[in-house]
Formats: C-alpha cells, structure tokens, sequence
C-alpha cells in the first residue's frame, strides 16, 4: 500500500528520506511528500512519482535532521497534491503520515467539524491527525498520550508517523494492521514500511508489534502498549545485501527478479533439498508432522498471484498426500462464517506476509482452533509471526509489483511441503518420490534454458502488443499457470485477458473467438496433452490465433499453432515452475513494447495492507 520513511539523528534527513521513498515507490506512487523538522516544520508534497517531488523541491530550505516521508497509494481521496502526505493539523504544531485506512473516520469527521474544525484534503488521514490534536489540546496532554487515547477510538488499519513542532528531538509511531520497521543506528533510527531503506545504514532492526507505539529520540528508542506499558525491542539482524534492491544493470526491476529464477529457485531448494540423500529437510514441517499429516483437511487463503500458487498446491497435496484442500480468496473467507473445526491446517500464502486479508482470515480460523502454517517471503512479517508454523521462499526482495520470482518460489516450498507430508503418510512410493525430487532439483536449469529463449519471445511481443483481448487456456496443472499468465498481461500491459480450464471454453469463452484474438495455451506435455490438442483444434477452425507453451520435442502441436514457445520437460506436478516463465516475460515484453512502466502499473501497489 503506501510507503513511510522517517529519519532522527545527525545527518541530513532529507536526502535519507528521498532515497528511502524511492526504494519504496513500489508500494504507491500516486503522490508523494516529506516533513522536515528544524527551526519549524516544512512541508512539501507532489501529486505523481518521487521524481516529480524531487524536481519541486529544488532550490527549497530542506535543511534538518529530522524527518518524514510518504508516497502514495490513494484509498480517500483522489491523487492530487492537496490529498498527498504529510498532514498538517489545524493548528499547523503537527504533520503526519498514514498508511491505512480509518474505517470510522466519517464519524470523527462529522465529532470534529461540529467543533469548528475544517479540512483541506479529503483523507482519513487529515482527520485522525486533528482528532489526535483535538485530545491534546481538550486533555493537556502530551502528544504520546493523545495518540494513545486516539486510537483507542480508532477503528481500522495503520502505521502512524508523526512530528510535533515543539519537540523536533522526538518521532511518534504507532502501528495495527500494517508494516513498520525501526532501524537502529549509533545516535540515529530510521523508520521504513519495509527494510530496503534501512539496510545502507545498518542491520540492526526492531519489528514493531501491533498496538505499539515507538517513541524515538536519536538516541533511544522506547516501546510501549496501548496501557502505557514498556516493552523491551526485540533486536533482529538483516540479512539482506543493498545489491538485491538495485537493478543490477536492468531497466526494469521487473525483468530483473524473473531472471533472477534460476538463482531464486536454488535458494529456496538450497539446505532442503538434498538428492544425494534423497531427503527434504524443512523444521517447520517436521517440528509439527502429525498436526500436519493427520490433518483432516487444509484450507488454503491467499489472494491474487498467491492464490494461483495455492490452486496448484491443491493439486499436487491432494495427488501425493490424499488430504482434501481448498483453495479460498482470503478476501472472501474473512467475511464469511465457514466451518473451521479443530484438525483442520490453514495454508496462508503472502509473499509480503502483510496482506491484510489473509491476516485478518487466518486469525479468526486461529480463534476456531485451526492450525496455521505460513508460506512468506519476508522474514519477521506478520503472517510469520502469526502462524504456529510456517516456511520461508528465500526469494529475496521482489520490487515489481507484479509478482514473479516469488509465485515460482512459492511453488517450489509448496512442493516440498506435499513430497514430505507424502513420505510421512506413505501416500507415494519411493520411485515416484525419488524421481519428483530430482525433477524438483532440476528445475533452475531448466528455467535457465527458457529465459535464454527471451529475445524470441520479445518478437513475440512486438506481434500481438496491440491485441486488445487475450485468452489464457490450460488443464490440469497447467489451469493455474493459465490464470497466473492472464493475470500478468492485465497487470502490465493492460490488455483484457481472462484465463480458463481449456474444456471450459465451450462453456461460453469460445463466442469471443475470431480472427484477432490471441489464445495462449499452456500444453506442455501431460495426461490432458491429448485433450489440449483437441482445444487448439477447435479455436483454430474459429480463426484464433494460437500460441502455445509446449515442451520439447512436441511434434504436433506445432504444426496446428501460430507460434510456439518450447520449453524444457518436466514431470507434470513440476511443470507450472517453468510454464509459467515464458508467460512472465510475454507480459513483461509487451507492457514495455507499449511504453509502460512495468514495475509501477496503474492503480496497483506491491503489498496489500488494507482493504
């Protein structure tokens, strides 16, 4: 959702907190602003992009050594500089900066007004800020203690950053539902919804809890609860280097972090995956092997590319390990009263670990006495601290908005999840174990050979970049690969694109066939191969044009497609790591064929923290 930055101690803030709000823009990039702090309060924020409030702000004071910053991913009030954060309260004392959304804000809006109170913007944000100054000013109270009555008023999410103008040795926060991160430097904090600002300048971070509030000084920093009780910080070390948040000779960090899946995928293989052996290792699986292997049923909850991830899950769990799976929009689950029984195992998929959906779903099924195992790409994330269990990607950083490495990621833990339990069951005999585990193993080579077809399928880009629709068929293990596949056109290149089993077609997607438009089928070779062919049959005696992801040494389909894009083979439980690549770069070719910025697409922003 939207990004903070905040800094406190003996540099120039400025400077920090722009290149903070940069590395950042991948969670909103609607406006953005920063407060600084030094012989009074500046503020200064830009409808658009961080470099457009750079280029504002040339010539400007913008000495201090205190600050904070924002850019934005709109929720009230439309993008536009008057809306952008940092707030200021009425009495121009305060300036804040939110990312959240106050569900009860019309209320205290309506409190406020009938006070006298009257706003410049129209956010949730202005609103809780002179609520907050409200209290402080009618209690006379310090600010602290007005945040902590405030939100005990508040309904909804939050991270909160504020500055007084009398105290500018001192950065408030408070955070419930959305990520903040406290870097601790020597005589210096920084403050970031998520590590990248902070790892240039030190390794040492606190996570902050929810319903906490950090008082931060430059040189100490204090944890309390919302009943004014003290908590020790727990300190954890980075592990994180600056190069895997930078291009790295790229244009696009989009086109980065899908070639970076060979690395990607061996890392979260490594210290696993042992096939000499013929073991996978993973201590959040075995430490709870009967919870899990008796399980009378998981549940799966995820949203968008996660929930992609989780259908192939349901797939290869219910092949190998014969226990019953479901696959739910976490969206959906949380608002509905499903039956959730002791027995049953809550698979909660988030390459953020902060989606706020899958939070909120995943704690009331732990309230009903489910189990919860987390599959997360961000160490110390909320859905990892909430589970009872759970495993890493080891991904790294994923700064496209559209999520690449880490769904190829999560495939690979989900596998490894399903050939354990598997063992453990007795559900797979040891030739099909031994030889998935080697397929497993040979999954980054294979993806390397794709990615070396790139400039191929970049052609292929150019010729159906201006394609105003597309169909995305497959079966079996593939149907999710074809949804994921659709799924990336829409996000970057805009493109109407709907994703289907292929034998659903003559349900009712097969009307939308003529001669313009594109048919992406996903028919590598599988049990369903014979059927596959028989769809690409029957859209091309409709004129559709065809192109079809096939794997290597296919003889037929070629010769019925438009084009092809070949691919190594692979057992099918293991084919949707590497289906799945020459969808990724096909998307990602025609949003830059069409002059977007791949890594920012419009009205999306990476981590979904709010509703």
């Amino acid at each position: 959702m939207c990004g903070i930055v905040a800094y406190i101690g003996p540099r120039e803030a400025y400077p920090i907190i722009l290149k903070g709000l940069k590395r950042l823009e991948y969670r909103g990039y609607d406006s953005a602003g920063v407060a600084l702090l030094n012989h009074g309060l500046k503020i200064y924020k830009k409808k658009g992009k961080v470099a457009d409030l750079e280029e504002s702000l040339i010539g400007k004071d913008l000495q201090a050594n205190a600050g904070i910053g924002h850019t934005r991913w709109a929720t009230h009030g439309e993008p536009n500089d008057r809306n952008a954060h940092p707030h200021s309260s009425a009495s121009g004392k305060l300036a804040m900066i939110h990312n959240g959304i106050i569900e009860n804000y019309a209320q205290l809006k309506v409190e406020l007004t009938k006070k006298g109170y009257q706003f410049k913007s129209d956010t949730d944000t202005e609103v809780l800020l002179n609520f907050i100054e409200d209290i402080q000013k009618n209690n006379g109270c310090e600010l602290e203690e007005a945040l902590r009555i405030a939100l005990k008023r508040v309904v909804g999410a939050y991270v909160i950053v504020l500055l007084d103008r009398e105290h500018p040795d001192t950065i408030i926060a408070a955070r419930k539902g959305s990520p903040l991160v406290i870097g601790i430097g020597k005589g210096e904090h920084f403050l970031a919804s998520d590590a990248s600002p902070i790892i240039e300048y030190t390794k040492e971070v606190v996570y902050v809890n929810d319903y906490e509030l950090a008082i931060i000084k430059r040189d100490e920093l204090i944890l309390k609860n919302l009943g004014n009780e003290k908590i020790t910080p727990y300190i954890q070390k980075l592990d994180l280097e600056l190069t895997a948040i930078e291009k790295g000779g790229y244009d696009f960090f989009m086109l980065k972090e899908i070639f970076e899946q060979p690395d990607t995928i061996f890392d979260c293989l490594r210290g696993r995956l042992d096939v000499t052996k013929g073991t996978i290792t993973m201590a959040g699986v075995q430490n709870n092997i009967e919870q899990l292997k008796n399980a009378n049923r998981i549940i799966i909850i995820a949203c968008g590319t996660s929930w992609h991830a989780g259908l192939v899950a349901e797939y290869v769990i219910e092949e190998l390990c014969r226990i019953p799976v479901e696959v739910e929009y976490a969206s959906e689950f949380r608002y509905r009263n499903p039956v959730i029984q002791k027995g049953d195992v809550i698979l909660a998929i988030s390459q953020s670990g902060e989606t706020a959906d899958t939070i909120v779903a995943i704690e009331r099924a732990k309230e009903q006495g489910a189990f919860i195992f987390g599959v997360v790409n961000v160490v110390g994330s909320s859905i990892a601290r909430i589970s009872n269990a759970g495993a890493y990607t080891h991904a790294g950083p994923e700064i496209g908005v559209a999520s690449t490495k880490a769904f190829t990621a999560q495939l690979v833990v989900l596998t490894m999840i399903a050939l354990k339990l598997a063992m453990e069951k007795k559900t797979i005999d040891q030739d099909r174990y031994t030889h998935l585990i080697n397929e497993l193993h040979n999954v980054p080579e294979k993806v390397r050979e794709v990615l070396q077809a790139h400039q191929y399928i970049q052609e292929l880009a150019e010729k159906y970049k201006n394609a105003k629709d597309a169909l995305y068929l497959g079966r079996g293990y593939n149907f999710p690969v074809a949804l994921e596949g659709a799924l990336k056109l829409k996000e970057i290149s805009y493109i109407h694109a709907e994703g289907y089993p292929a034998a659903e077609m003559k349900h009712g997607p097969i009307a939308l066939v003529d001669e313009s438009l594109p048919v992406v089928f996903v028919a590598t070779r599988d049990s369903y191969h014979e059927k596959i062919v028989s769809n690409i049959q029957e859209i091309k005696a409709r004129k559709g044009k065809v192109i079809a992801v096939i794997s290597e040494g296919d003889e037929i389909i070629p010769k019925l497609a438009n084009d092809v894009i070949v691919v190594p083979e692979a057992d099918e439980l293991i084919a949707p790591m590497i289906g799945t690549i020459p969808l990724q770069l096909l998307a990602c070719y025609i949003g830059i064929a069409k002059g977007y910025d791949v890594d920012k697409p419009r009205n999306l922003a990476k981590s979904v923290t709010v509703e």
